[in-house]
């Protein structure tokens, strides 16, 4: 999961055109060491990302010739809505190959791009995958009996405590400390049912609600991050397991553990909630269709496509990259084109990344169980 990432809004997004020196497009040729170079007089990424770039071939590629990219050019017309200087010169081919072979588009790609494996600093190419999805919820859009659990918009001073350097209130204090509540009266948006529903929409950033007004009518609508707490985000599910509470620390997981705990020690429950002192504002994306291909905007300020979009850390990777995918484990293989389109507070490291599964219950169930090894090549513009 993207946890609680911090900008789902184009505002702010820090896509490569924010980084002037990597408008320029680096050299396919390595230094000895294996690493990125520039071309001369021309910056490369390495000297901007936490990353170390080594140069490949199209073989070097697990399953290239295999993945379907008609799937993937979905999320390709996505990337060029805002792909920066880097890639915008690749666009105009992009849209005219929509109808393009996959063959095609495989043989273009491989004239226009080079490959790059993509490590640490300390040139570990092993990283981590983990996944996250949009959760559907019912909600409320008054508090009344079974719908209690307020999520809110940014509060007047939050923007005025970030300027200082501060952190805002933690989660416990938000739910326990008059001065914390009575800066956010008046700034309900809905009421959810459940907590742990609550905690689930902070961790992924968004999601959407099924919205009951007074009236009995219902909508639905999408819920986009606007902002956090600034507090650290920690992860319940190693709460537990450090406490010795479950041996399974994945969303499905930690649900059989609270439905299994709520009803004999409610405390403990909710001191499980107030671990993750991290604390998510939201606002109702109007931008977008709620169809089922249309994902909640990223970091990128992109809609994300299931199954085809990643976030990423952003000072390893920038945004809209191209990226090569491969990853197994006991949730699933996967050797398939993604794109860097979105960030997240938990996701740090040059081979790390969490994996956009979609909406609903089925891609919650599939995102919960996700943490298997990844690799990943950049997939860059030629000079």
């Amino acid at each position: 999961m993207a946890c609680s990432s911090p900008p789902r809004q184009p505002n702010e997004a820090q896509t490569p055109s924010a980084k002037p020196p990597v408008a320029s497009t680096p050299s396919a040729a390595p230094k000895a060491s294996g690493a990125l170079a520039g071309m001369a007089g021309t910056p490369n990424p390495q000297s901007f990302y936490r990353s170390r770039w080594v140069a490949a071939t199209w073989s070097d590629l697990p399953g290239w010739q295999d993945d379907n990219l008609q799937e993937a050019w979905n999320a390709w017309l996505q990337n060029c809505e805002r792909p920066g200087p880097l890639f915008l010169p690749l666009c105009r081919d992009v849209r005219q190959l929509v109808l393009a072979s996959d063959d095609e588009r495989r043989i273009w790609m491989m004239a226009h791009l080079q490959p790059y494996r993509l490590e640490s600093l300390e040139g570990n190419a092993d990283g981590l995958l983990t996944s996250y999805y949009e959760p559907l919820l019912e909600a409320s859009a008054q508090k009344r009996p079974g719908f209690e659990v307020p999520l809110y918009s940014p509060p007047d001073n939050l923007a005025q405590t970030k300027r200082a350097g501060r952190a805002w209130f933690t989660r416990q204090e938000i739910d326990t400390q008059p001065q914390a509540q009575e800066a956010l009266r008046g700034h309900e948006v809905a009421w959810l049912a459940d907590p742990v529903d609550a905690l689930v929409l902070h961790i992924q950033g968004s999601g959407r609600l099924r919205m009951t007004q007074a009236d009995g009518s219902s909508r639905v609508i999408r819920m986009a991050f606007a902002g956090s707490n600034e507090q650290p985000y920690q992860s319940v599910g190693r709460w537990l397991l450090d406490r010795g509470y479950v041996r399974d620390a994945s969303w499905p997981g930690i649900k059989a553990w609270i439905a299994a705990t709520q009803a004999s020690n409610p405390a403990l429950v909710q001191e499980m909630l107030w671990s993750n002192p991290r604390y998510v504002f939201f606002r109702e994306e109007t931008r977008n269709t709620l169809d089922a291909d249309s994902g909640p905007r990223g970091a990128q300020g992109v809609p994300l496509t299931p199954g085809r979009s990643v976030a990423v850390d952003k000072d390893s990777v920038p945004y809209a990259t191209p990226l090569w995918l491969v990853s197994s484990g006991g949730n699933a293989s996967l050797q398939r084109l993604v794109f860097a389109q979105d960030t997240g507070s938990a996701i740090v490291g040059a081979v790390r990344a969490d994996y956009y599964a979609g909406t609903g219950s089925e891609a919650g169930d599939f995102a919960g169980r996700m943490k298997q090894t990844l690799r990943l090549w950049a997939l860059w513009p030629k000079p």
